[in-house]
């Protein structure tokens, strides 16, 4: 919700005027000096909406504000123009509404687009979260990093490296989303309240490595583009691609890394398909490399990758990991019921790189069990577990 600044307004008197944390609207302008406001610039208030009221003949604002549990100055600073003793049946004004309910809802059939949709929508409403471009997919999607915090320690979680896995970027939109929500209201999430997370960490947030998989996986042939024929060749016989893990070009992105790469060549698939192959190369493919670049470039203390299933935590890689990791997975696994699992003979991806090329705590989590992709009834129950882990790596 965007505002205009009065003469003696401040950053303070919004804070509580509108019961939002200072913090959190300092954020949400980040362009702004919060000691030098000038009547007349546009401020913008977090966790708020505008909603449009008609005038009925025996409205006063008085009346209005008391009506909608509101203050006053609230809905006088969101109504400039609009003059208190002569408001007239049928005039429209604008009512401060705080945001008390989650926007990402819709967590079936998790698209690209539908992700895309959802970010616009947060960030709209909830400014103090940002995002940027990391790179581009195959086809030339952006593959997007959202940022929320301000602390020094550095947490990264990513989904949907794997394309069947897409609920992953569901269960983490949805958490960024509830993050957001409970910060605005000062809510708490299973008895902890996140101010004093938002301020003591930074958690980036790669929700969808793989667009392009994604949305074959869940649109089929129709998403495939220039690519048709090809993955059309790749997953022959069959003409669901469900199971498909690859991004467009038939690598396993999960299988990119320098890290033990010629052992994982060596005993998997030799050319592109729907799983499994590495890649002529390590960091052959635009999404690895991107997600590498961005590990290089903002320093993580830690990094989550989100998978789907198993009900596992793969914590360790040739010995490289640090001493805490084994503390930080022994509380994922107490708040989320899940199996920490030291060593896999299975390697070249993106948490053994990161374990190996920083010596940091990196983890691979196996979200829900069955068959991918998960059926989305398991949602709810996987969210839970999910959501537990998260709170975990932002307070360890």
């Amino acid at each position: 919700m965007e505002v205009t600044v009065r003469n003696k307004d401040s950053l303070w008197y919004f804070s509580q005027l509108f019961d939002i944390p200072f913090v959190l609207i300092e954020k949400s302008n980040p362009k702004l000096d919060a000691k030098q406001l000038n009547a007349g610039q546009t401020i913008q208030i977090p966790g708020y909406i505008l909603s449009e009221y008609i005038i009925n003949k025996e409205d006063t604002l008085w009346k209005i504000a008391i009506r909608h549990n509101i203050p006053m100055d609230a809905l006088t600073l969101v109504n400039p123009f609009v003059n208190h003793y002569s408001i007239q049946a049928g005039q429209q004004i604008f009512i401060p509404e705080r945001v008390n309910d989650l926007i990402v809802t819709d967590v079936d059939h998790y698209t690209y687009e539908e992700m895309i949709k959802a970010i616009n929508q947060l960030i709209k409403v909830y400014p103090f979260i940002t995002a940027q471009s990391i790179g581009q997919s195959v086809m030339g999607k952006d593959l997007i990093e959202l940022q929320i915090g301000m602390g020094d320690k550095h947490v990264h979680v990513n989904g949907s490296f794997h394309a069947n896995e897409w609920i992953t970027s569901a269960v983490i939109m949805n958490f960024l989303n509830q993050y957001a929500l409970s910060l605005t209201n000062n809510q708490s999430i299973n008895g902890i309240y996140l101010l004093s997370l938002y301020i003591d960490s930074s958690l980036s947030i790669v929700p969808m490595v793989n667009p392009d998989g994604v949305n074959l996986v869940l649109n089929g042939l129709d998403a495939a583009g220039s690519f048709h024929d090809e993955v059309q060749i790749l997953n022959h016989p069959e003409e669901d691609f469900s199971n498909w893990k690859a991004n467009i070009r038939g690598v396993d992105l999960n299988k990119q890394y320098p890290a033990l790469w010629e052992k994982e060549a060596n005993r998997k698939t030799k050319s592109p398909g729907p799983r499994d192959y590495p890649g002529q190369q390590p960091l052959s493919e635009p999404e690895a490399i991107a997600m590498a670049d961005l590990a290089k470039t903002e320093n993580f203390s830690r990094v989550l990758a989100f998978h789907t299933q198993g009900k596992e935590i793969y914590w360790g890689f040739k010995n490289f990991e640090p001493s805490i990791s084994a503390i930080m997975v022994e509380e994922f696994a107490r708040v989320s019921g899940y199996a920490a699992i030291q060593n896999l003979d299975n390697y070249a991806g993106f948490k053994d790189w990161f374990i190996q090329e920083f010596g940091r705590p990196g983890f691979t989590i196996e979200l829900g069990s069955g068959v991918n992709p998960l059926p989305i009834k398991q949602f709810p129950a996987i969210y839970q577990e999910s959501l537990a882990i998260l709170l975990a790596s932002l307070y360890l």
